[in-house]
């Protein structure tokens, strides 16, 4: 039986319905699994995103035809029924549940199994065939618990405070920014500034009614109005001349890949919290196993190591190549 999904050059495509998840170049339809921009690219004709992730692809894609649909509606393509089902990895994320032929095919998209006060909670699909990342498909990658990690940012930044300096903590700007921003509610109501692209994409979150600390712009070039403030910006702007406002800071990464400490000292941050937006190697194992998938398929990051361990299980394992690069 020819696969229901394959790696094509223009990203994964499922011949039985005539469509793409998260292509890698302009198609005619793309059913997309979140916003991230390595899933969610101009140039297609048509485009189906869940309903909670409509604004956040709006406003990377202002111009083009999206259609949204709520989780666990069917739609068909041609003989295919395709639903879409939350992955909790961001606002609005999704699985693209694939049925053909009495076979069940889930693409996952990126996922987490963490709880998380800004998305909905990742949903078990039962499937014959899982297609699941792999972006810390390594035994090092366990997370903490998120409570933990975000203690450890509000004491950090209360350090900061009795120093007078400012604490930069650097999150990717869509989802892991404004999961900080809704986790430190447990410890303080104190308002956060923010870089510019964070802001705009917490507004939407806002809108969706997601409950997260008050933020304000990080526009004053006085140092001395920051002194013991945090100020959450995208890792993009580390080392660059806006960072000069803030005078004297500590600075911090928030991401899966500070759960290696060698990685922080390379990147240059005086600290780092191993929160993750993806599953660790613990859930995703859980996960395949939950699903009862009969076949594991690994996309991008550590899918070769995962793929050889699930073959000493005994388990029909093999990769995917794909071109996402995912957000962590």
């Amino acid at each position: 039986m020819t696969d229901l999904v394959a790696a094509t050059a223009r990203g994964l495509y499922c011949a039985a319905g005539d469509f793409h998840i998260d292509p890698s170049q302009p198609v005619q339809c793309a059913v997309i699994t979140h916003a991230h921009g390595d899933h969610l690219r101009p140039g297609s004709d048509s485009y189906v995103v869940a309903a909670p992730g409509e604004a956040l692809a709006r406003m990377r894609l202002p111009d083009a035809f999206l259609r949204a649909v709520p989780y666990g509606e069917t739609m068909r393509f041609g003989d295919v029924r395709v639903s879409l089902h939350p992955a909790g990895h961001i606002l609005g994320s999704a699985q693209v549940r694939i049925e053909h032929a009495g076979e069940v095919w889930v693409v996952t998209g990126d996922y987490k199994r963490d709880a998380d006060p800004t998305c909905a909670p990742f949903e078990v699909v039962p499937c014959h065939v899982l297609v699941s990342e792999a972006t810390f498909a390594l035994p090092v990658y366990r997370w903490a618990a998120t409570a933990t990690i975000a203690q450890d940012i509000f004491t950090g930044w209360q350090d900061n405070r009795e120093r007078g300096v400012s604490s930069l903590l650097f999150a990717y700007a869509l989802g892991k920014a404004q999961r900080v921003l809704a986790e430190l509610l447990a410890f303080t109501e104190e308002p956060a500034y923010v870089h510019g692209a964070v802001g705009s994409v917490t507004d939407i979150y806002r809108a969706a009614g997601i409950r997260m600390l008050p933020t304000q712009p990080a526009t004053v070039a006085r140092a001395r109005e920051y002194a013991g403030a945090l100020v959450i910006a995208p890792p993009g702007a580390a080392g660059s001349p806006w960072i000069r406002r803030f005078g004297e800071h500590r600075s911090a990464f928030c991401s899966g890949w500070m759960r290696v400490r060698g990685d922080r000292r390379r990147r240059g941050y005086d600290r780092g919290f191993a929160l993750s937006d993806h599953a660790d190697w613990p859930a995703l194992l859980r996960t395949f196993t939950e699903t009862g998938a009969r076949r594991i398929l690994l996309t991008h990051g550590h899918a070769d190591t995962m793929v050889r361990f699930l073959r000493e299980q005994g388990i029909d394992a093999g990769a995917l190549p794909t071109t996402c690069a995912a957000e962590q």
